[in-house]
């Protein structure tokens, strides 16, 4: 039985293969002479065994690649994509009512892509959309409930009080009891109060319900984080490729 070092020699053969210190520096572990020391100390498997001669070749396709133990993950057919979703678009890539949906944003250029989680109706900013259905399935796991932040516009003068308590104690829905991890005013008028929310939930239109439950309806809501990506620049209507590297931090982050 062929060992892992042997598998990587006879991927020389394959037309799919290619060397490993370049598959590591596509994945952003750095240059390709960083990948390659990381190679020589021993610290990078392919398929369970430890390859540490420089020159061996892999699959990506059909070989695993570990480095200190986490997947490395690249595939030339995969993409992520980070969307910035404006207000009134559906959270679906069809609509049988017509609605403008994120199939319209980011049109057929993807095959097979489709959004990880949801935003309501009236909500805005970052989803994450991907054709990777392994990294799909472990966003939306409810195992690992990923970190998400949003900026919300309530109406009324919300008072720290009022944010200190729903971090410690949080409040109860007809669903149970939800607190936030995080809560904290931006700004504030007579009228309104903008607010940083940080939370694991990803039940559907949580932020909205936690405040509308205290007689704080939000008037504006905009996702602005989920787990390491951050929505950044993105216009409202747009979209930008995952880099390699923030594709294993969010990799990373739900176990893969």
């Amino acid at each position: 039985m062929p060992n892992a070092y042997s598998r990587a020699q006879m991927a020389h053969d394959d037309t799919d293969s290619i060397r490993l210190q370049k598959l590591l520096a596509q994945a952003g572990f750095g240059s390709r002479r960083k990948c390659e020391l990381m190679i020589t100390e021993g610290r990078v498997e392919v398929d369970g065994e430890l390859v540490t001669e420089l020159g061996s070749r892999v699959n990506p396709k059909t070989q695993q690649v570990r480095v200190d133990g986490s997947r490395v993950r690249v595939n030339p057919n995969h993409v992520t994509l980070a969307l910035n979703k404006p207000r009134r678009v559906l959270s679906a890539m069809e609509d049988p009512k017509g609605r403008y949906t994120l199939r319209d944003i980011v049109g057929d250029k993807y095959e097979r892509i489709f959004h990880m989680g949801r935003l309501d109706y009236d909500s805005e900013g970052l989803i994450l959309m991907t054709n990777d259905g392994e990294l799909s399935q472990h966003v939306m796991h409810p195992k690992y409930e990923v970190e998400k932040t949003y900026i919300a516009t309530v109406e009324g003068r919300l008072s720290g009080t009022v944010c200190r308590r729903l971090v410690k104690t949080g409040v109860q829905l007809d669903d149970g009891w939800i607190k936030l991890d995080h809560c904290a005013i931006i700004d504030a008028t007579r009228d309104f109060t903008m607010v940083k929310v940080v939370l694991h939930s990803g039940k559907n239109r949580i932020v909205r319900r936690i405040f509308g439950s205290i007689g704080f309806p939000v008037k504006r809501l905009v996702r602005t984080q989920i787990g390491p990506i951050k929505l950044g620049e993105i216009k409202p209507g747009s979209y930008r490729v995952l880099s390699q590297t923030e594709v294993r931090a969010l990799s990373k982050e739900v176990g893969l």
